[in-house]
């Protein structure tokens, strides 16, 4: 059976750090992009960051530029976000997702919230 699992939300203060983890089961992530979204109460589900195949070309949406970062590890066939500086507006379910050939493949999310 083909899963994605994300871990490594929780509840934060604005300025701290999270590193969502996003594990696959059943397949190899090496072979597909990767991306996280995330979808705030009320509103639409947005691309946060991508990774390629390759893992040589990544993307960011301009909110997460030089605060987060997206990594993989081919060994433990998992996917990394990495998010620092973080601030209330990041409050969201975050999913993870892998494309390949357009089959998507996505994980349950999970929750961060940034408050004090």
């Amino acid at each position: 059976q083909l899963q994605l699992v994300e871990s490594g939300g929780g509840l934060v203060q604005p300025g701290g750090s999270l590193r969502l983890s996003c594990a696959a089961s059943g397949f190899t992530l090496d072979k597909y992009a990767m991306g996280w979204f995330r979808q705030a109460p009320g509103k639409e589900r947005e691309g946060v960051s991508c990774m390629s195949s390759s893992g040589l070309t990544t993307n960011y949406v301009d909110s997460a530029k030089g605060r987060f970062t997206i990594s993989g590890d081919n060994l433990k066939n998992t996917v990394y976000l990495q998010m620092n500086s973080l601030k209330p507006e990041d409050t969201a379910v975050y999913y993870c997702k892998a494309s390949r050939d357009g089959v998507d493949y996505w994980g349950q999310g999970t929750q961060v919230t940034v408050s004090s």
